[in-house]
């Protein structure tokens, strides 16, 4: 018997840890990502296009762009596109949605990031935090889940709103109208409104 309740508490204590490794390390990467992003934003002795593409390279390992891309078509449409299909789709939005990152993430110049706890939700870690300026204050939150190749953002809510739910919505109003080709059309000629949080916010600024 105390063997089985020594081993019970063991099992606890271990699951405990891994649960505050877990939230650790999405918190240290996260930070130490964000933090050199915004340093390179800050820049006013580069080009523009020379800032987009370091901050790209400092925040890209971090985000699954891939899985963003199927998540924003779900299981009603995903699963029945065909192979070609499904790059053409995820390259298109891939190249639209770091677009748009890069846009947002150019507007904020001046806000302080305030990193908050991050906790563990299920297999996932979820990570708080705000930016806050003079008048002004943005919530925000990044989702993990953990890959083969390390923990990477799945979804970003800003203001309490899915990006990945927004994008989502909109292209399900478009597919039940038409069908991929449509999608893929409009997302070329950029047809789409980009109505996500992150234009929301900074129109209602």
């Amino acid at each position: 018997m105390k063997f089985l309740i020594g081993a019970l508490l063991s099992l606890l204590i271990t699951g405990t840890s891994f649960a505050d490794d877990d939230t650790i390390c999405v918190e240290n990467l996260m930070k130490a990502r964000l933090d050199a992003a915004a340093s390179v934003v800050q820049k006013n002795d580069i080009s523009r296009q020379e800032r987009d593409t370091r901050v790209l390279e400092i925040i890209e390992p971090v985000f699954d762009f891939s899985k963003m891309a199927k998540l924003t078509l779900g299981r009603k449409h995903w699963p029945g596109l065909s192979k070609e299909k499904k790059e053409e789709f995820s390259k298109i939005f891939i190249k639209r949605l770091k677009a748009s990152y890069l846009d947002k993430l150019n507007l904020y110049t001046d806000e302080k990031i305030v990193y908050k706890t991050p906790v563990k939700v299920k297999k996932k870690v979820h990570f708080p935090m705000e930016l806050i300026s003079k008048d002004n204050l943005i919530t925000m939150l990044y989702k993990f889940y953990k890959s083969k190749s390390g923990w990477k953002v799945y979804d970003v809510e800003v203001q309490g709103v899915s990006i990945i739910l927004t994008y989502r919505s909109q292209f399900d109003q478009v597919m039940s109208d038409g069908d991929i080709d449509d999608l893929i059309l409009k997302l070329k000629e950029m047809k789409i409104e980009n109505t996500t949080a992150l234009n929301s916010t900074k129109n209602n600024e």
